[in-house]
């Protein structure tokens, strides 16, 4: 007879159902995995035996097959050591057949019996809930489990315990919900003198969900300004909270089963790689663009970066999702965030200061910018100049407007805006101007005639893209929500053609 336990694999952040099905047939002893196991997966069989030893049970000498089901999907990770412990228990007669039925079971076994916590509970509990079954899981991550709001949730943390509970011996409680992880202090616009133009560049930023570029010396406050971006971002709705936190699950992120609704705020150094950037490995695991989804990706010093991580950003930048293919695995992960990025303007970083530039100025400058493409650089909304503040400026008291005063505003343009694409019958995806596509952009888009004038004008002359054209007026709708304008006018196309200029390599080569 064969016993079969019902466990998950993962594709992305999609639990697919696999059949742990195991069987003891007479022959000479063995313990054989089959279905595509990856090497944690061969190695259940030790751990297995040694759970079981602990718990004053053995193996019998008897073959022991076990198939992961199906078996052409590869299967990774630890969690398929508990519904291959169970299923054993169950095929020697320990637990009753159809114990098991309607349960989704995963888990890692110490070698004292106990359930170790793993990677990927929440997705695997949303799909239990789904199947409207009992989900089992170590109790490290019950808590987390317990967001997806199932009627039968079990959070053992030994195998001891979840036999005793199936043979009606021993009764598991719930585990509760956790409270949502405390959001720490967040640093302040009002701690940042000087710089009037970037802060209002960032509160567009951050009111449309923009794409930003600032270019400035060393010094000049680009990182400063760039962290202080989650403090006057709205916090998540509870379904946006829910996806990021099935995305940190899955990449093993999630502490303490805690659901944050803080923006994510992810900072990668410009030496990280490709599959660090986009996502990928040996397991295809979500890369930073992925972990910042819903949230920012922040990337200093972006000449600095590997171009051809920097040319991977396209597609996610695009299409706020990014697929991960390699030879066993072709998943596809969400990435729609909001990238800000800061560079100085050469190597040296002082081209317009003649005392300290380099003596290769200005042609230092076109090498070092000429590393990022102009297909990347049209995908950002918000290209600003981030000078030097003067020692005046420094001296001046603290500005009075706070982080608090600018959320105010950035809160009541993403209303506008939300509630615009759901009147539309706009995709889910759609919630911020950033988001728009060309179709919805021109039903939002709602220009006055000085407006359009202005547009069809500076279109021509600043030889704008297609894609160019679209980002120009997506930012004045901002602009315009943020003075909650049913109307586009010239002013607001103005300004935002002041953030939008031609490739810094193609400017120097012209100026060269």
């Amino acid at each position: 007879m064969v016993a079969s336990v019902q466990t998950v694999a993962f594709e992305g952040i999609e639990a697919r159902p696999v059949e742990v099905q195991v069987q003891i047939s007479s022959g000479l002893p063995s313990f054989t995995i089959v279905g595509l196991p990856d090497k944690a997966v061969s190695e259940a069989r030790e751990r297995v035996r040694a759970a079981l030893s602990a718990i004053g049970l053995a193996l019998p000498a008897e073959r022991i097959t076990v198939n992961l089901s199906p078996a052409d999907l590869p299967k990774e990770g630890s969690h398929y050591d508990l519904p291959i412990a169970l299923g054993i228990l169950t095929a020697m007669n320990v637990l009753p057949h159809d114990g098991l039925e309607g349960h989704v079971v995963m888990g890692e076994l110490g070698l004292d019996g106990s359930i170790r916590a793993v990677a990927g509970a929440l997705p695997a509990a949303i799909f239990a809930k789904e199947q409207e079954g009992t989900f089992i899981c170590p109790a490290a991550v019950g808590p987390e489990a317990a967001w997806a709001g199932l009627d039968g949730l079990l959070a053992p943390d030994s195998l001891l315990a979840l036999i005793n509970h199936m043979r009606g011996n021993q009764l598991l409680s719930a585990p509760d919900i956790l409270p949502e992880a405390d959001l720490s202090p967040l640093a302040d616009l009002a701690d940042i003198k000087g710089q009037e133009v970037a802060k209002r560049a960032l509160e567009v930023a951050a009111a449309g969900g923009h794409n930003m570029l600032m270019v400035g010396p060393p010094g000049s406050g680009k990182s400063m300004l760039a962290s202080r971006m989650p403090s006057i971002l709205p916090p998540m709705s509870a379904e946006e909270a829910l996806e990021v936190s099935m995305i940190a699950s899955v990449a093993g992120l999630l502490k303490e089963g805690r659901i944050s609704k803080a923006r994510p705020f992810r900072a990668p150094h410009h030496s990280a790689s490709q599959p660090a950037l986009i996502g990928g490995g040996q397991k295809a695991k979500p890369g930073e663009v992925s972990l910042a989804h819903g949230g920012v990706l922040f990337l200093d010093e972006l000449p600095e970066f590997n171009r051809s991580a920097l040319e991977a950003l396209r597609q996610p930048l695009e299409s706020g999702e990014v697929a991960v293919a390699r030879v066993q695995a072709h998943v596809t992960y969400p990435a729609r965030f909001q990238l800000i990025a800061a560079m100085n303007p050469c190597r040296c970083g002082h081209l317009d200061d003649a005392a300290l530039a380099c003596a290769r100025a200005p042609r230092c400058a076109l090498d070092y910018q000429s590393k990022i493409s102009g297909p990347l650089y049209d995908r950002i909304d918000l290209h600003v100049d981030v000078p030097a503040v003067a020692a005046s400026d420094l001296s001046l008291p603290a500005p009075r407007e706070s982080s608090a005063d600018v959320a105010l505003r950035v809160s009541a343009a993403h209303a506008i805006q939300k509630a615009r694409f759901k009147a539309l019958g706009a995709p889910a995806h759609m919630r911020l101007n950033a988001h728009a596509d060309g179709r919805v952009l021109e039903e939002i888009a709602a220009l006055d005639a000085s407006g359009r004038g202005l547009m069809e004008r500076a279109a021509e002359r600043m030889r704008l893209s297609a894609r160019g054209y679209h980002r120009v007026l997506r930012v004045a709708r901002t602009l315009a929500d943020l003075e909650a304008a049913e109307h586009i006018t010239a002013g607001h196309i103005a300004e935002a053609l002041t953030y939008r200029r031609m490739s810094p390599a193609l400017a120097l080569s012209a100026a060269v």
